[in-house]
């Protein structure tokens, strides 16, 4: 049924809080979304049509999700890297997600397709 997607890849190594994962995810959501909407606006509006489609992955560390970056972004795919703020549990600076898209789930896949679900 949905033909584009959304992927958050969050990092296996920090071992934040799930309140903390939580708002770093929902954080990578929004900025991935509003790049996609400036930059591709027919995926967006595909994907906003189709129900929002959003999946959560893990990366084993920032090397990989450096290297996810890189991949989407070779195929024009937009990506939201979030940096933490370090008010709470991590030092400020500290990446904690990739997102990706939305874009079509093909192109998402190639990327991301290998990764675990959280």
């Amino acid at each position: 049924m949905f033909k584009y997607k959304q992927v958050i890849v969050s990092r296996r190594d920090l071992k934040l809080s799930k309140g903390k994962f939580a708002v770093q995810v929902a954080h990578g959501a929004v900025m991935a979304t509003l790049k996609a909407q400036k930059e591709k606006p027919e995926w967006f509006e595909a994907w906003f049509h189709e129900g929002q489609k959003k999946v959560v992955v893990k990366a084993e560390n920032l090397e990989e999700i450096f290297k996810l970056k890189v991949e989407a972004e070779k195929l024009n795919i937009p990506t939201a890297l979030i940096r933490d703020a370090g008010l709470t549990e991590i030092p400020p600076g500290t990446i904690t997600v990739l997102a990706i898209g939305p874009a079509p789930e093909e192109l998402v896949d190639k990327v991301t397709g290998h990764l675990k679900l959280v």
